[in-house]
């Protein structure tokens, strides 16, 4: 006569299998990357007007080379280590032109909801990348640009409502985007 081989039962297993399982999913988030918040440049001829129509001291032209160096204005060169350092700087100034100057880009006085009549900069950040230009290079570069940003508009949320641009209820929040728009405009390389 034959054994019987003993068995385990495993039905449960599978049961508990599952239930760790579905406990993972649910408990794990997944991160959704934003990217970065830019309108790509198109062609047409009402983009072409709109280019002759703003004048050279509204624009801030940023090149980068292949050497990951930028060049702004056609004037004045940063260095690849220069770059986290004073480049946010230079766009916040020609952003702001706190003093007017002739150099710098032109204002006009609009009407904001919540803020009254404000002076807004006309000016336009215009920047061309190399297509050799490291991928590390472009987004320092990018996040240089966005601080500038998010510096004038922490500076004008504090001025006119005590707290910084990011604890502004939604209203608020879009008066600061109004004063302090984002004007960056990405060519493509030659």
């Amino acid at each position: 006569m034959s054994r019987k081989m003993p068995s385990l039962n495993t039905s449960s297993s599978a049961d508990i299998s599952f239930l760790l399982l579905t406990f993972f999913l649910l408990t794990s988030s997944i991160t959704n990357e934003q990217g970065i918040p830019r309108l790509l440049p198109k062609i047409s001829n009402q983009e072409k007007q709109q280019q002759e129509d703003i004048r050279e001291r509204n624009i801030l032209t940023i090149l980068v080379n292949k050497n990951d160096d930028v060049l702004i204005n056609k004037t004045q060169i940063l260095k690849k280590e220069d770059i986290a350092t004073k480049l946010k700087d230079i766009a916040k100034e020609f952003l702001a032109n706190p003093r007017n100057a002739d150099n710098l880009p032109e204002k006009t006085v609009k009407q904001i909801d919540g803020l009254g009549t404000f002076a807004v900069s006309k000016g336009v950040i215009s920047l061309t990348n190399d297509n050799s230009t490291t991928f590390a290079t472009y987004i320092l570069v990018q996040n240089e640009l966005q601080k500038a940003v998010n510096e004038l508009r922490d500076e004008t949320s504090l001025n006119y409502f005590g707290q910084k641009y990011e604890k502004l209820a939604p209203e608020e929040k879009k008066a600061i985007q109004e004063a302090i728009p984002i004007n960056i405009s990405e060519a493509t390389s030659k």
